[in-house]
């Protein structure tokens, strides 16, 4: 498995440096303007192609893999960043997570294959394997899940009619990415034992939502905001906590 993330984060760095500190911000910009017909798309491809030789020479590829390796990554690019930068506008950000995630997988899949002694048996076999699912399984289940569950709950009260939730000014899906949030951090700190520090993320929250919540002067609004975030809080923490005790974390 050393071989294995030694590979990957090698490759990995090469990717980070050149997707987002050599490229120019003007190539991002001429991608989106001419499409096909800019140059510096292929530029940025070809870059990637060229930089990942520095990895494949220090760990010692041969010379047949190097070429692979090099050629797989340029046209990979090429295709990821097509498709990202002529997305819609709305779309980017869905498009950007795309190509990196895909972009990685590809070299997750180069890496095991270069990897020494690293079979998919051994990979199930490994003693942090199940680990590692249970922790992405309580990621998963507090993000859209829980905010169907918080929805549906939320929906058998009702507020007054003076207050209407929908007439707010607020960000389009503002709240639900909030939610998502203020979850993955509640989760990560219940994982890591550290209850205290979940106490500063409802802190915060609270008191951004204190001036929202003072003006309005509604206290079925009060009431309604208060049970969402509760139960927001208590389904993560327990989801949390039986993750941990399943781990074997100690609180700290």
């Amino acid at each position: 498995m050393i071989d294995f993330f030694k590979i990957l984060l090698t490759l990995m760095l090469v990717h980070i440096i050149c997707e987002f500190y050599i490229q120019p911000k003007s190539w991002e910009s001429a991608k989106r303007a001419k499409r096909f017909a800019a140059p510096e798309l292929y530029l940025n491809s070809i870059l990637h192609g060229i930089a990942i030789l520095l990895p494949a020479w220090l760990l010692a590829f041969n010379l047949t893999t190097t070429v692979y390796l090099a050629v797989i990554v340029t046209v990979t690019h090429f295709i990821l960043d097509l498709c990202k930068v002529t997305a819609e506008k709305a779309c980017r950000l869905s498009h950007f997570v795309i190509q990196q995630f895909t972009y990685a997988l590809l070299l997750m899949v180069f890496a095991f294959y270069m990897s020494k002694g690293v079979t998919i048996e051994s990979v199930l076999k490994h003693e942090k394997f199940f680990e590692a699912l249970m922790v992405i399984f309580a990621y998963l289940l507090v993000l859209k899940p829980t905010s169907i569950v918080i929805g549906n709950v939320l929906r058998t009260y009702s507020i007054s009619s003076s207050t209407d939730k929908t007439s707010t000014h607020g960000l389009e899906a503002g709240g639900e990415l909030i939610g998502y949030l203020e979850r993955v951090l509640i989760l990560t700190f219940t994982l890591v034992g550290s209850y205290a520090a979940i106490g500063f993320v409802l802190a915060a929250k609270s008191i951004f939502r204190f001036g929202e919540l003072s003006k309005s002067g509604d206290r079925s609004m009060t009431e309604y905001v208060l049970i969402g975030s509760l139960l927001s809080m208590v389904i993560t923490i327990v989801i949390g906590t039986l993750i941990s005790l399943i781990l074997g974390i100690k609180i700290k």
